[in-house]
């Protein structure tokens, strides 16, 4: 797995993934990534988790595809005839 480098960013890699993962896997809109993280008490743009998932996201789902087993052609738990 690549390892992501956080350096340089104001807030912590938590808060950066979270925002990035919010984004992509209920598929909502940057501005409601920015009002659900505002409600925990993370102030951030709308702009700013905007370049996150441009910078992070394409390397967050290739070190997630990574991690899926392969598929073997064969079903699971099923009987031979």
């Amino acid at each position: 797995m690549q390892p992501i480098s956080y350096q340089r960013h104001r807030f912590p890699p938590e808060v950066i993934r979270h925002a990035v993962w919010l984004h992509f896997r209920f598929t909502l809109s940057l501005r409601d990534v920015e009002e659900l993280l505002a409600e925990r008490g993370i102030e951030v743009s709308y702009e700013t988790i905007r370049c996150w998932t441009l910078k992070f996201g394409p390397l967050i789902a290739r070190n997630l595809r990574r991690r899926q087993p392969r598929p073997t052609g064969r079903l699971q738990g099923a009987q031979p005839a």
